[in-house]
């Protein structure tokens, strides 16, 4: 019962927060990167929520591929990540009245599911985005799981990474949705780990997507085994 009452708490807060946040995006465009992470660091406090971080960031790689599970997860990387991101996100979601905003005032990769002239865009805005110094942010699964399992990766991060020979870096949560579950109104205070993978570089008639897909499931399938 408390776990449900705090999870509406923090569902009322974030909705306020959002809206507060999404305004002050459009009237101060320039500073909308640093107004995205002041949003997620006061996220960070009022929820309770403690890192734990094995490996490290590569600031220079031009993806960031991440298994989905909680709203939190673009929360806790827009606090991280040293660079502007871009995310790869579900049109459903910006077509949410007013909210939508949170991905349109900083312009991220708006796609819309089983479309393919929505691939087409997708690899256009990704090349534009890497121009502007942006790394990609995407979730190769396509949606959120429930933190037990990786999903079969779909296809978008590949054909962008094989396109323009990027440098991509996995990351793998554990934790997020235990902290934060809003499909079942279930929230409290807890750690979340990060596990960085090393850098690889995306190259056309090789494996390394199919590579990186059984990397990401076999360490955090360890990472739930060992707490147990």
């Amino acid at each position: 019962m408390i776990g449900k009452l705090r999870a509406v708490f923090t569902i009322l807060e974030m909705i306020v927060t959002v809206t507060i946040t999404i305004i002050l995006m459009y009237l101060f465009r320039s500073k909308n990167r640093g107004l995205r992470r002041a949003w997620a660091s006061m996220q960070m406090k009022l929820l309770g929520i403690t890192l734990e971080i094995k490996g490290e960031i590569d600031p220079n790689a031009d993806m960031l591929v991440l298994n989905h599970q909680s709203v939190l997860d673009i929360m806790v990387f827009e606090y991280l990540h040293p660079k502007n991101l871009a995310w790869v996100a579900k049109k459903e979601i910006a077509d949410i009245p007013w909210f939508g905003h949170i991905l349109k005032a900083p312009d991220m990769i708006i796609v819309e599911r089983e479309s393919k002239s929505s691939l087409v865009k997708l690899i256009k805005e990704s090349k534009e985005k890497l121009e502007q110094q942006r790394p990609i942010a995407i979730f190769p699964e396509g949606t959120r799981s429930d933190g037990t399992k990786i999903r079969k990766f779909k296809a978008g991060a590949k054909m962008i990474a094989n396109k323009y020979n990027l440098k991509v870096q996995p990351a793998i949560l554990v934790g997020t949705r235990t902290i934060l579950d809003s499909q079942n109104l279930k929230q409290s205070s807890g750690t979340v780990k990060i596990i960085y993978l090393p850098v690889v570089e995306a190259k056309k008639g090789e494996d390394w997507y199919e590579k990186i897909e059984q990397d990401m499931s076999e360490v955090l399938k360890k990472e739930l085994n060992s707490d147990i």
